[in-house]
């Protein structure tokens, strides 16, 4: 990844050692195993600490197998706890030297950091060879290699190897596993891999491959895993891949790949997991999918499939995870699938599916999402266990919504037309369209709250907003009563009063671009959060704008990690927003607090960045038109009694419009801006993107990266350690995968502060 102006080395945090072989001129002349131990010896007090410096009692070190003759057979020192930067600079100046352990069968070296690929000449019986997770460089060292005539495993994942795989590689007939992920791999995969036919593993996933998947990836009828994902291939799936049938699991998502999904993958019935996403596949779902009765996991989601979801679908009756979303699928959710009495995860979002809804899906599923879509009729009393339920964006006369409201953990149900409509019929089909539909709910919504409140009426926020593009306030008749719209239907504005005491200084909790923040507990016991614009402040135009602009973007949408707005007042006494309440407040406050922020390990940092860009995915990709949210910071992050993060203050969002320049005003938080919109005044989704990044950055370092992001900036040859920039208040990650997650979401922080917009990547 590269950063313009820059030399700064971000280099993993992962504890590094030295695992050469340092032996002196009278070497030679010791036996092989006391040049063995002599080996060891020099090392142990890094690698095993003092605590295994008895070298006579190597044989039983964590980390060291041995024959019958005490010849060492397997090294793989346990991960180091702590290195200083200037043990870690020396340590990768020198050359690793392996040649000693001459029976060596097992070398695993992963995650120790190493820079120099060891020496491996001799090892003429190692079958296992690990050096994941380090900082290789370079081409891929086959001329290293192809000595090791034994070797089984090879594993060089999550390195930075670049260039192309040689042709030669397919000389090295006895592997069984190859693993060359994650590095930065580039060109064609080599038609000459076809050679290794004893492969049961082939991973050359996350690199920048190119080029179509060779027709003879046929003859590897060995495979068990098939891994090609995260590249750049293009062309068909070849028809060859119907001869690897003994494989389990198929990774071919996040390609460029187009044509049809050829019929014979209906041969691969070993399948437990098929992933086709993100790609450019076109066509029917073939009915020979029915065949993969093996199948727990199908992913053929975010391609251009289309015609119906294929009755087959009912013989895969060990399916756990059905996504299909963002395709062109038409049709019905096929009866059938009521016989997939294991499927936890129904992902259908986003394609032109119509019909009912068949009852038994939400008996056994926990996730369903089937938005975006134009399902007509009612929701089933029966739900199961569900955690996640997705219908908004469809046709659905919904009866039940409280009750699923409250069954429900994530139920997303608004903009169906007949939502909350007590006296639909059910026999309401897909002839009724979505403007009549919107019309009627209107009508009615207008009619309740006149007879409730007895009043003349009063300007419905959300739909004037839809129809008429701005808020109108209509005065009640009284001017006293005002019910809040959207909530139940059930508080009133003399509860939010009385929960307040008219809006006590003592149940203020903070302050937001435009309003103070109050916590107020309802009659019912339920807690919200009250954004109340000051009567200054509400007579401001500008205020009033950011007012109406948060409720018409929050009535947009719905996701889990956006706040949740359950309604608005617009009255002459005051003006206010009612939220969803989050306990722990901003994320800002949390890193804030000594005591918080050490709350926040590193897996709970890792979620909160998640939850924020999975807001943000949602927002930039997955409404009508593109939001964009314009004051992305840890203020305007609030995480929940589980420190789950929301994206919250949507005054200053903005629908894109795609016709036009979208020019804006400079608004933001300082610190969080886009560069470019200082002097292009134009807002973009890259916008955000760089805004997320601050925040990322910002987690990741327990303080806002103000100083660090300005050496960015500055030409420097300093070499910088991830763990010397990460919050020192929590321990540096253990686990493998926290060490991982923390490097990856670094590494992507970085990515979207690059200065030009163009490469920064989206949510």
């Amino acid at each position: 990844m590269a950063i313009s102006c820059t030399c700064i080395i971000i280099l993993m945090l992962v504890p590094l050692v030295f695992v050469g072989i340092i032996t002196d001129a009278g070497t030679h002349k010791l036996s092989p195993l006391d040049q063995e131990a002599n080996a060891l010896l020099s090392i142990s007090k890094e690698l095993w600490s003092n605590q295994h410096n008895n070298v006579s009692n190597r044989c039983n070190w964590p980390g060291v197998n041995c024959n019958k003759a005490g010849s060492i057979t397997l090294l793989s020192p346990p991960t180091p706890s702590y290195f200083t930067h200037e043990f870690r600079t020396q340590l990768c100046l020198l050359k690793l030297n392996f040649s000693v352990f001459q029976n060596l069968v097992h070398l695993d070296l992963s995650e120790m950091g190493l820079c120099e690929f060891p020496k491996l000449s001799g090892l003429k019986k190692l079958q296992h060879l690990n050096l994941s997770y380090n900082y290789l460089e370079g081409e891929l060292p086959f001329t290293l290699l192809e000595n090791l005539t034994q070797l089984l495993v090879l594993d060089l994942s999550a390195n930075k190897f670049f260039g192309s795989i040689s042709l030669i590689f397919g000389q090295m007939s006895s592997l069984t596993h190859m693993n060359l992920s994650n590095n930065l791999l580039f060109g064609e995969v080599p038609f000459t891999l076809a050679n290794l036919t004893q492969l049961l593993v082939l991973d050359l996933s996350q690199n920048e491959l190119s080029g179509f998947i060779p027709d003879e990836i046929g003859k590897l009828t060995n495979l068990l895993t098939l891994d090609l994902s995260s590249n750049f291939l293009s062309g068909p799936i070849p028809e060859q891949i119907g001869y690897l049938k003994r494989l389990t699991s198929l990774h071919l998502h996040s390609n460029l790949l187009s044509g049809f999904i050829p019929d014979e993958i209906g041969k691969l019935t070993n399948l437990l997991t098929l992933d086709l996403s993100s790609n450019s596949l076109s066509g029917p779902v073939p009915d020979e999918i029915g065949k993969l009765t093996n199948l727990l996991t199908l992913n053929l989601s975010s391609n251009s499939l289309s015609g119906p979801i294929p009755e087959q679908i009912e013989y895969l009756t060990r399916l756990e995870v059905l996504t299909i979303g963002s395709n062109r699928i038409d049709g019905c959710i096929p009866k059938e699938i009521e016989h997939l009495l294991h499927l936890k995860v129904l992902d259908l979002s986003g394609n032109a599916i119509s019909g009912v809804i068949p009852s038994a899906i939400f008996i056994h599923s926990s996730y369903i999402d089937l938005s975006n879509n134009s399902l007509s009729g009612t929701i089933p009393s029966q739900i199961g266990n569900l955690s996640y339920l997705d219908l908004h964006y469809n046709n659905l006369c919904i009866k039940n919504r409280q009750e699923l409201e409250f069954a429900i953990p994530f139920c997303y149900l608004d903009y169906n037309p007949f939502l909350d409509y007590y006296e639909c019929d059910d026999h309401l089909n897909d002839h009724h369209n979505k403007h009549f539909g919107r019309s009627l709910v209107l009508v009615i919504i207008l009619v309740c709250v006149t007879i409730s409140l007895g009043s003349v009426g009063i300007g419905i926020c959300i739909f004037r907003a839809r129809h008429h593009g701005k808020l109108e306030n209509k005065a009640a008749k009284n001017g006293d009563l005002f019910s809040i719209w959207n909530y139940d239907g059930k508080i009133a504005f003399e509860d939010i009063i009385e929960a307040t005491e008219d809006f006590d200084i003592r149940y203020c909790i903070g302050t937001g671009a435009y309003g103070s923040v109050y916590e107020a507990r309802l009659p019912s016991g339920k807690t919200v959060a009250l954004k109340k614009l000051h009567k200054t402040e509400s007579e401001n135009p500008s205020y009033y704008k950011s007012f109406c602009n948060e409720v018409e973007v929050l009535t947009e949408i719905r996701h889990r990690n956006i706040i949740r707005l359950y309604g608005y007042c617009l009255h002459n006494r005051c003006m206010f927003l009612v939220y969803e309440y989050l306990e722990r407040g901003s994320l800002f406050c949390n890193l804030a607090d000594e005591m918080e922020a050490q709350e926040l390990k590193w897996s709970k940092r890792v979620n909160i960045i998640k939850g924020t860009a999975y807001a943000l995915a949602h927002m930039h990709h997955h409404c009508p038109s593109p939001i964009v949210h314009r004051d992305v910071s840890s203020n305007n992050v609030l995480l929940n009694s589980e420190l789950e993060a929301c994206v919250s203050d949507f005054g200053t969002a903005r629908l894109l419009d795609p016709d036009s320049s979208n020019q804006t005003l400079l608004v933001g938080t300082y610190g969080y801006i886009a560069p470019e919109l200082a002097y292009t005044m134009s807002v973009t989704t890259k916008c955000d993107v760089y805004s997320f990044g601050v925040v990322a950055l910002e987690t990741m370092m327990g303080h806002h990266p103000g100083e660090f992001m300005s050496t960015m900036s500055k030409p420097s040859t300093q070499q910088l350690l991830v763990k010397d920039v990460l919050d020192p208040r929590i321990p540096l990650p253990k686990s493998r995968k926290d060490m991982q997650d923390v490097v990856l979401v670094v590494k992507l922080a970085l990515a979207c502060l690059s200065s030009d917009p163009k490469s920064r990547p989206s949510m």
